[in-house]
Order: C-alpha cells, then structure tokens, then sequence
C-alpha cells in the first residue's frame, strides 16, 4: 500500500475544530502588528495588555477560597473562619436547587439541598449568609448563572440592610450563560431571554454598582466539554 504524502497545504496548515491554522505562528504567517490598533497600551482599549495601566503592581491578588455547603449559617461560619485566617475575598458556592431556581423544598431539590453549595432560598437565607461580614469591606465572587441577576438582588438588599452603598460593592457574578448550554446544563430559560437576563445585569451595574464584574468567563467548562483551546 502507498504511503500518501501531506500536500503541501497540509503541511502549511493544521486544522483545529473547522479553523485552519498554521503549525506555528511566526513573522511569515502571522504579520506584523499595528501597535496602536491590535496591542494598545496597558489599561486602554482593546486591554490586549490589562485593564489596569500597572499591570496587576497595583495592589496583591485578591485570595479566595471557594466555600459554601449545608445552610447558610453553617457557611457564614466558614466565611467568617477564612475572613479570620487572612483571605481578602469570599467565594459562595451554591447548590444545585439555588442554581436552577428551586425552592429547598421543592420536590425536584430532594437530595440536592445543601450539596456542592449553600441552600439559599430567600433574602433572609442571604442575610444569614453574610451576617456579621462587612460587605463594603469584602469582595464577593458568586459563581452562579441561571440566577444570577436574582442572587445578586440578594445581596444587594443585604448590602441595603447593612447601609452600604452599592458603590462601595466589589465583587463577580458568572452570568455566563451560553457555557450552560454547551456544557453543564443548568440553564432554565431559552438562550434569548437568558442573554437578555445577562446583559440586563450589565446595564444595571454599570448605572447602580459600578465596581462589580459582571461576568466571568468560563472558558473550562466549555473546554470540558470537548471543545479545544482555539
């Protein structure tokens, strides 16, 4: 049987899920950069450099531990713990139910309550969750998506409760939404409503919260679910 040999397309070019590209990129494939337009500088569009202009020289990294189990004052105490141990942020897991938007006693949550996150239900749940925990003081990351406009409803009237400005807030919501679709599945909405929900929360933070990030990409879930890197 003949050996068949690559073309020399193939050899000039890789093809990576439809998109063709060169085994390595360099100065004969690649093209020289407008400095101005493609890079910028650091802190500028298109923040190809960062978004701050020092880099992250700034100021240290915020320290997080991913938390959250059982019901909210049993999480509250953690948080409290890590504050106490010396992380400069809190990160809430929460489970399943709260993920999809159901009730802890909804009988689609048996055996899901206070699993892989914390329960919350309520704004009373989100008050237990953060009591004795300045919020002004703390940066907050919730990954959450499906409901994430309403967990960060939540905490803003626990942020109201406490007397503190939404400007002083910082902190991230997922809300990313479309890697529901492609990979984890908890979605609860159709995909235009659900993008509508998304960039509603943008808007609202841009006008009420404006040191909050509003979304976080989740490139790992889509890469799990058999996409590559490009």
């Amino acid at each position: 049987m003949a050996v068949k040999t690559k073309t020399e397309r193939q050899e000039r070019f890789e093809t990576t899920s439809g998109i063709e590209l060169p085994p390595n990129f360099n100065p004969e494939n690649a093209g020289l950069p407008d400095y101005e337009q493609d890079l910028g500088q650091p802190g500028e569009f298109p923040y190809t450099r960062g978004i701050y202009p020092n880099m992250y020289r700034g100021r240290l990294w915020t320290m997080r531990q991913y938390a959250g189990y059982a019901t909210a004052e049993q999480s509250n105490a953690r948080y409290r713990y890590l504050l106490s141990q010396g992380t400069s942020g809190l990160s809430v897991a929460f489970d399943l139910p709260t993920q999809i938007g159901l009730d802890s006693d909804d009988p689609l949550a048996v055996g899901e309550v206070g699993k892989v996150g914390v329960a919350i239900d309520s704004v009373d749940d989100m008050e237990r969750l953060f009591q004795d925990i300045p919020l002004g003081a703390v940066s907050t990351s919730m990954t959450i998506n499906a409901t994430a406009s309403t967990l960060l409803c939540l905490y803003l009237a626990v942020a109201r409760k406490q007397n503190v400005g939404f400007d002083k807030l910082k902190g991230t919501v997922q809300n990313d939404i479309l890697k529901e679709y492609i990979a984890r599945g908890t979605y609860i909405y159709p995909p235009a409503p659900s993008l509508r929900l998304v960039t509603d929360l943008f808007a609202f933070c841009a006008r009420e919260v404006p040191n909050w990030n509003t979304i976080s990409i989740s490139g790992y879930h889509i890469r799990e679910a058999g996409s590559t890197a490009v």
